[in-house]
């Protein structure tokens, strides 16, 4: 059912027509971008569930049988996030493995990783911020050494890809707050490290956990609303100024009275 609305939102993009939705735009665009990459040409229609794609190619977005292509791709990486994860937190491999098995063999995992849907994007950027979180927890040890950056730039650019797909992103970036939270109380309470040095500290998550995310956030829509150029479905909840900036729409390039 959901194809129905993901896989067109997928096609606008790949003809630049503009169109509103209630989520933000990086799943879309990521859905538009493996079509175009892999061949659709965006003429399917989506008008109903169960309508046969024939001889459109819509694979490179979805992915089924043996074929392992976007949606499909994603969702496979949740298997190895989450043993990576797990394995970081317990130390135990028994533990990452058990956590492993059952993510392989859990058939909503496998059928929602199967269709054009922002689920397996989102589940990606979502355990992506975790195994990074966890990750950037482990090399505390080594503050601001190469790895720590890596870690913790990773942990923003996830943040920012789980908001970026649908707003129950927000639960993410909470948890990663609290954990920024409890790790800077336990800075601020070292009497070895000077308030220069913690100030640092503090600067470096401010860039990579606030800033790198908000930038890349406006970014998708810097370029959600540069690829959508033409009139489509969703000019009428934007004012007249925006909607004579849109290639076929009524008011295009006319004079509007400020």
């Amino acid at each position: 059912w959901d194809e129905t609305h993901f896989g067109k939102m997928g096609s606008y993009y790949i003809n630049r027509t503009f169109f509103f939705d209630v989520h933000p735009p990086l799943g879309k665009m990521l859905i538009g971008l493996a079509g175009y990459l892999t061949g659709y040409d965006g003429t399917f229609p989506f008008q109903k569930p169960g309508d046969r794609y024939e001889q459109h190619n819509y694979m490179g977005m979805r992915g089924v049988r043996h074929e392992r292509l976007f949606c499909a791709f994603l969702g496979s990486c949740l298997v190895p996030f989450a043993y990576l994860t797990v394995l970081e937190l317990s130390k135990s491999l028994p533990a990452a493995l058990l956590t492993a098995f059952i993510l392989i063999f859990d058939t909503g995992c496998i059928t929602l990783s199967q269709y054009i849907l922002l689920d397996p994007i989102l589940m990606f950027f979502l355990m992506g911020a975790v195994l990074s979180m966890v990750k950037s927890n482990s090399c505390a040890d080594r503050p601001f050494s190469a790895s720590w950056w890596l870690w913790l730039s990773l942990t923003g650019v996830n943040l920012a890809g789980a908001m970026g797909v649908k707003f129950v992103g927000l639960f993410v970036v909470l948890l990663v707050g609290l954990n920024t939270i409890h790790d800077l109380w336990n800075l601020l309470g070292n009497l070895n490290l000077s308030l220069v040095m913690f100030g640092k500290h503090f600067l470096a998550r401010v860039l990579c956990l606030i800033m790198l995310p908000l930038t890349l956030y406006v970014a998708m829509f810097a370029v959600h609303f540069a690829v959508l150029n033409k009139s489509g479905p969703g000019d009428g909840f934007f004012s007249s100024a925006f909607q004579s900036q849109l290639i076929g729409n009524n008011l295009h390039n006319v004079s509007i009275p400020e």
